[in-house]
């Protein structure tokens, strides 16, 4: 009996080309791993056992061919609740939304779909996405398979449970502040968040110039094989970048010798970071050096960052709640329906000018990417929050999620890429995420230093929830 939860998306690939397992025996097995921990961990809302076997039957025939697609044919994938999968609603884990089932894929749904990747479901976020944890009115508590008591993070908590415990190998998640990146952290596998309009995004996010599209996976090469599929172009998405995507798994072991690496405990800030977050993040950032880069501790300049983000969060949360009725607006998450009464304290012109003040931040960075190859930070301060919370129960960071997440929005104003490492546990075994962000258009070496860290500091896995 092959034991296909611990086996990577690559492995699966090679097994495929030999004859020696199917992609019909991987998505049953998928299937019945899900119904064993779905109970547990609530990171599915929406499953498709018929499509995804008959996509996995028409994969099984072209391996026996030798007419695979590439490399993530007949690799099992999830899709996020907020990204369209046709046939389906997209219900943004919201009870205002409706059942209507959507009459075309989003770009990445329709990329993994050519690619031949069996789709077995759609999985769990807050409502619209609105914090960097995973519960909603809708799906209720998405569950932290290392500790049940604890969130898995968001807002793509859905794919991070999966992509751990390997329901799935290639999960589509969004990241509009934090939201590939906290859930990756908090779970402990691997996610990035590449550069704006690498991967194309329709329907438009109303969270627009900060809401990108990504890939969370047990490991880095997974994660490279995945964006080099779903960032193929998309007419649909005006903003998306018309270039063929490049093959990221071509160079992603030429390691990090040479490198000129800032280290950044607190991104020049005044945020508290939790003693052993910032023990197992420095020593991370060591690694590096030992690999041969040139590491230093320097802060970039992000003036204002958090002014900036809260206002064009906020507004943008006030925009989808006025366009509800008052009986359904009753129904919303009672924390998404604060920060949207928040964000009507915001008018056009203060969100217009957050808009065009994220240009300043892009040239900090730009300027500092001039000395910095790359910058690493904690992903998070704090390991995986209690479950069912927007905040940490002890009220160190205060009542809002944007407090305990500083390390993360800066880089969705700043568009450019950004990804979580898994880089250790703490004592109570939670996992804590090493930020690796590069300069815009550098998606390929992001993913070279995840993967050069890796290689020395191979990520920790479940195969199944810790009950």
């Amino acid at each position: 009996m092959t034991d296909f939860a611990s086996l990577s998306a690559a492995d699966l690939a090679r097994l495929y080309a030999r004859g020696e397992i199917s992609p019909v025996d991987v998505v049953r097995d998928c299937f019945a791993r899900i119904e064993k921990f779905n109970p547990a961990i609530n990171a599915f809302n929406v499953l498709d056992r018929e499509g995804a076997l008959a996509t996995a039957s028409e994969s099984e025939a072209r391996w026996k061919k030798g007419e695979a697609r590439g490399p993530a044919d007949g690799i099992p994938a999830t899709i996020k609740d907020n990204v369209w999968l046709k046939g389906f609603p997209s219900r943004r884990g919201s009870l205002t939304s409706d059942d209507a089932p959507m009459k075309e894929d989003a770009p990445a749904t329709a990329r993994l779909r050519e690619a031949g990747a069996p789709i077995l479901g759609k999985t769990t976020l807050p409502e619209f996405g609105w914090i960097g944890a995973c519960h909603s009115p809708l799906t209720g508590i998405t569950r932290n398979p290392w500790d049940l008591s604890r969130t898995t993070g968001g807002s793509s908590g859905g794919a991070a449970a999966a992509a751990l415990l390997n329901l799935g190998w290639l999960h589509v998640g969004t990241d509009g502040a934090g939201s590939i990146r906290i859930p990756a952290a908090f779970t402990g596998v691997f996610g990035i968040k590449q550069s704006f309009g690498r991967v194309a995004a329709y329907p438009a996010s109303p969270f627009s110039v900060l809401a990108h599209v990504g890939p969370l996976t047990r490991t880095v090469t997974d994660a490279a094989t995945m964006l080099s599929v779903i960032a193929r172009p998309d007419t649909r998405d005006m903003m998306a970048w018309n270039t063929p995507a490049p093959d990221y798994r071509i160079g992603l072991n030429d390691g990090v010798a040479g490198l000129r690496i800032a280290w950044s405990p607190k991104l020049g800030g005044n945020a508290r970071v939790d003693p052993e977050v910032a023990a197992a993040t420095a020593d991370a950032a060591k690694v590096f050096a030992d690999l041969g880069a040139h590491v230093e501790e320097a802060d970039p300049e992000l003036p204002n960052a958090e002014d900036l983000i809260r206002k064009l969060w906020y507004a943008v949360s006030a925009y989808i709640v006025a366009g509800l009725s008052t009986e359904k607006r009753e129904l919303l998450d009672p924390g998404f329906a604060a920060i949207a009464k928040q964000g009507k304290n915001y008018d056009l012109h203060d969100w217009f000018i957050a808009y065009t003040a994220r240009f300043e931040l892009s040239k900090a960075m730009s300027k500092f990417h001039e000395r910095y190859d790359l910058l690493l930070s904690p992903t998070m301060p704090v390991p995986a929050i209690e479950a069912g919370r927007v905040t940490p129960a002890d009220g160190s960071y205060g009542d809002e999620w944007i407090n305990w997440s500083p390390f993360t929005y800066p880089f969705n104003l700043t568009q450019q890429p950004a990804a979580s490492v898994p880089c250790g546990l703490t004592k109570a075994g939670l996992p804590i995420g090493l930020q690796i962000v590069g300069p815009m258009r550098e998606d390929a070496l992001v993913l070279r230093a995840a993967r050069a860290f890796e290689s020395v500091r191979p990520f920790a896995n479940l195969s199944a929830p810790r009950m």
